[in-house]
Parts: structure tokens; C-alpha cells; sequence
């Protein structure tokens, strides 16, 4: 039983480092940076996504959360990144 648990581990984390992989050949790639810069904008990166409006306000986080998950798939060591996808983190999959 623990066996198939350390072997189910060891799939997610293949697969996380892949998707990882995938996430900075994407966003390193020589024109990424012209596509950040527009999600960054779009995605409220840098500043607040506070709206008094109910719906706007929920519409304005998720795409905050599209481009923190960019981020987290970019820049986190390998370490933090398997800690907030593993369930041991506070960010959930």
C-alpha cells in the first residue's frame, strides 16, 4: 500500500515538473515577453482587484489567479512549487 502511494507521488510530481516545463518554454520563449506584460496588465498583476461590485470583484480575482499560477509555474523552487499543488500549501490544483 505505501508502495502504491510513493509510486502515485512520484507520477504527480513527473507530471507537475512537466507541466512546469511547459509553462517556461512557453513564457521564456523570445516574444513571452510581450505577452506577459499584456496578461499582467489584463490580470490586475500589480494592482488592486477590489470592485464593489460583487461579480466584478469575482471576475477581476480569477483572472488574478491565472496570472499568480503563471507566476508560481515560473519563478517557485521546485520545493514551494510541489508544496502549494501537493495539498500540503494553501493554493489547492
Amino acid at each position: 500500500m505505501l508502495e502504491g502511494l510513493k509510486e502515485r507521488i512520484r507520477i504527480v510530481r513527473t507530471l507537475l515538473w512537466s507541466r512546469r516545463g511547459a509553462y517556461r518554454a512557453t513564457f521564456r520563449a523570445p516574444s513571452a515577453h510581450l505577452v506577459l506584460r499584456d496578461l499582467a496588465r489584463f490580470c490586475n498583476a500589480h494592482s488592486s482587484t477590489f470592485s464593489a461590485d460583487a461579480r466584478e470583484h469575482a471576475v477581476m480575482e480569477g483572472r488574478r489567479e491565472v496570472w499568480l499560477r503563471i507566476q508560481e509555474h515560473l519563478h517557485l523552487p521546485d520545493e514551494e512549487l510541489w508544496s502549494l499543488y501537493s495539498g500540503r500549501g494553501s493554493a489547492d490544483e
